[in-house]
Formats: C-alpha cells, sequence, structure tokens
C-alpha cells in the first residue's frame, strides 16, 4: 500500500514548470480544479442556471469599462456632462467603452432579476440554502445602489431629476429624514459635492460587490446547487461534474447572450437610454415625465401608488426588504413550485404583477393606472406575507421524485 503512495508523491514532486512551483506552495491549481473543474452538480439543471455565470461575466465587463470611463470623467457638476462628451466625441474608443457600460448596467440588472426569479420558483432559499440566498439579497441591494448612483453620474437633465426625486422622498422620512438628505446631497442644492459623493459611492460600491461575489460563490459550493427537481442527488449518477458538462452549456449560455447583448449596444442603444439625459441637467426646468431607469420602474410605480410620501418609499423598500425574510415565510417541506400548483400559479401573478408595476411607473400613476398599480402592490406584498405562509396548510403538492435520474 505504501508503495503506489510514495510513486504518487515522487509523480508530484517531479512536476516541474511555474504553476506546479505555485501549485506546490499554494494549492491554488488543485483548488481550482476541485471547485471548478470537478465540482459535482445536479445533471437535471436548466437554462435558467446559466444566468449565474453570465452575471459574473458581465460585472468583468463592467469593472474593465468602469475604471477606463473613471480616468476620463470629472465629477463636478459644472464640467460633469461636459466629460462624457468627451468620452464619446474626443477619446478613442470612448464611445464604445460607454456604450459596452451602459448596455452592460441595463443587462445586468434584467439578468439579475430572472437570477432571482428562479430561486423563487425553485425554492432556492430554503435549508440549507439560506446564506447563499441572503447574500444574494444583499448583492441586490448594492447593484442597485450602484445603478443609481451611475445613473447619476452623467449628469443630464434625468440624472439630476431622478436625484431630486430621490432625496425628496428620503427627506419625507419622519425625524431623520432631513438629515439623510443632507447627508446625501451634502449642501442645500445638488451640486459638486452630491456629483462627488455619488461617484465615489458607485466606485467603492462595485468592487465591494466582487468582495459579496465571492461569498456568494463560496456559500454555494458549501451548500451545493438547487436543481428544478427540488429534491438533493441521492446517489452518484444524479450528479455529473461542472467540467465539460456546465461549462460548455455556459459557453452557450453566454455566446447567445452575447448576441442580445450586441444588439442592444450597437443596433438599438436607445431602448435602453432616455432621450433626455442627453442634455445637460437644467435645475429651471422641470421634465414633463421623470422616471428612472426601466429597472427601478417597478419599485417607482409602488412608490407613486401609495398616496403617502413617506408610505410609498416604506413600500418601496419594503418590497426588496421582504424577500429577506422568504425563507422563513415559506414553511412548505417542497423546494420547487413544479410540485406545489398553487404556488406556481402565484409566482406567475408576481411576475404579472412585477411587470404591471413597471407599467404603471412608466405611465404615472393617475386614473385607471393608479388603481392597477394599487391591486398590483397589494397582491406583490399578499404573495409573501399571505399565500406563503398558508399555502401549505391546504396546497395538495405533487409526490417528489426519489431521485434525479
Amino acid at each position: 500500500m505504501n508503495g503506489p503512495e510514495i510513486v504518487q508523491g515522487t509523480d508530484q514532486q517531479s512536476e516541474t514548470g511555474i504553476i506546479a512551483w505555485i501549485d506546490r506552495r499554494l494549492h491554488v491549481v488543485r483548488w481550482f480544479r476541485a471547485e471548478y473543474v470537478d465540482y459535482r452538480m445536479p445533471r437535471n439543471l436548466n437554462g435558467l442556471w446559466n444566468f449565474g455565470a453570465i452575471l459574473c461575466v458581465v460585472l468583468i465587463l463592467m469593472l474593465a469599462t468602469g475604471i477606463f470611463l473613471a480616468m476620463n470623467y470629472t465629477p463636478a457638476a459644472a464640467s460633469a456632462f461636459a466629460s462624457i462628451e468627451v468620452i464619446e466625441r474626443q477619446v478613442p474608443a470612448g464611445w464604445l467603452l460607454r456604450a459596452l457600460h451602459m448596455t452592460g448596467a441595463s443587462l445586468f440588472m434584467g439578468a439579475l432579476y430572472v437570477h432571482l426569479y428562479r430561486g423563487l420558483y425553485y425554492g432556492s432559499y430554503k435549508a440549507p440554502r439560506e446564506i447563499l440566498w441572503l447574500t444574494g439579497l444583499v448583492l441586490l441591494v448594492m447593484t442597485m445602489v450602484t445603478a443609481f448612483a451611475g445613473y447619476v453620474l452623467p449628469w443630464g437633465q434625468m440624472s439630476y431629476w431622478g436625484a431630486d426625486v430621490v432625496g425628496k422622498a428620503v427627506g419625507a422620512i419622519p425625524g431623520i429624514g432631513p438629515g439623510l438628505e443632507h447627508v446625501m446631497e451634502g449642501s442645500d442644492a445638488l451640486g459638486d459635492v452630491f456629483v462627488h459623493r455619488f461617484f465615489v459611492l458607485h466606485f467603492v460600491m462595485a468592487f465591494a460587490i466582487v468582495g459579496i461575489v465571492g461569498l456568494h460563490v463560496a456559500a454555494l459550493h458549501i451548500s451545493g446547487s438547487n436543481n428544478p427537481q427540488g429534491v438533493e442527488p441521492a446517489k452518484p449518477s444524479d450528479t455529473v461534474p461542472f467540467h465539460p458538462y456546465y461549462s460548455s452549456k455556459d459557453m452557450v449560455g453566454l455566446v447567445l447572450f452575447g448576441i442580445v447583448f450586441a444588439a442592444l449596444a450597437f443596433l438599438w442603444p436607445d431602448l435602453l437610454s432616455e432621450p433626455a439625459n442627453y442634455r445637460p441637467a437644467n435645475p429651471l426646468h422641470t421634465p414633463t415625465d421623470i422616471e428612472p431607469e426601466w429597472y427601478f420602474l417597478p419599485f417607482y410605480g409602488i412608490l407613486q401608488s401609495v398616496p403617502s410620501k413617506f408610505g410609498g418609499l416604506v413600500a418601496s423598500a419594503g418590497a426588496v426588504l421582504v424577500l429577506f425574510a422568504v425563507p422563513w415565510l415559506d414553511p412548505s417541506p417542497v423546494r420547487s413550485a413544479r410540485f406545489r400548483p398553487l404556488c406556481r400559479i402565484g409566482l406567475f401573478g408576481l411576475v404579472v404583477a412585477f411587470v404591471l408595476l413597471g407599467l404603471v411607473g412608466r405611465h404615472h400613476a393617475a386614473g385607471a393606472w393608479m388603481i392597477a398599480g394599487r391591486c398590483a402592490t397589494l397582491y406583490y406584498f399578499g404573495y409573501f406575507l399571505v399565500l406563503l405562509p398558508f399555502a401549505p396548510r391546504f396546497e395538495k403538492t405533487r409526490s417528489l421524485p426519489s431521485s434525479l435520474s
């Protein structure tokens, strides 16, 4: 028994090259092989599991383009818009970097929403994956803060007035609101201090997101990946190594995503941008329609649907915060909505309500849109606070498979 072990150790020591030298001291190669090559994954993962890899690639793209854009950006109210024009028209390939960055921001949020919905549909928030779910939600909040800060930086009309709306909403918080508004804006009026603070916030948060992504991936590798059936692998044939099965699958997903990315960035850039933001900020001229980027429209719809300004702010923030309680709001032992008919219908309604709230935010809640917005808001919170906790009492679930294979 000792002979083969000695030979194996001798073979490892005889490996040459800088990679082998580093691996003998840091074990990085064997760690990478264990975690990203030989790592066992459920054999039945579908295309929705591609979005994790897509988000990682887009994040790297955003960081790379953001660093080069920051080198040419001036964080001052008087010159921010002009510096964007210089990037677009004078900096070599500046227009390309900004197009990639802007398109990446929108598609990153879109992919994040799909990733979140997948977790809700297949019950990826249930034990033992609560930490995985919570770190994902922390990433969602950090991404939303970073996206809003980035939306402000061009200092166009929508940047200025969007920041003004958010500042007034924060100022409506009883007691601490005016103080928080002053901390956020830095002065009595939106100007140099505000732009500089949000530039620093945007830059720092982007790299903080990388750290939380590392924690999120670590939680995934410790608890293991969920799957569409919602049952744990019962035997070795229920799993396959990550490479080549899912590495090649992720590559196909990235290629398809890249085609959509390129089409939006180079053929239809106006679909993801606001024309009013191509005009410099003018505090003396209020735009006819003030609205955020599309990925914030559902929360803007909730904000508008609630009569009280403070109540709307609480409801908008609560729409995200309620997600943190989902692992404890859902007592059902069944994970996947495939086997929960009532929850599957409820989740479909949740998607409809979310899209409807986005339309309400787009059309500014008034008249019929106001009624639709309030109904959609009630349904959104009703799903999490009423349906999830009480559905297991009377829901007839389908029988679970004994194995993934």
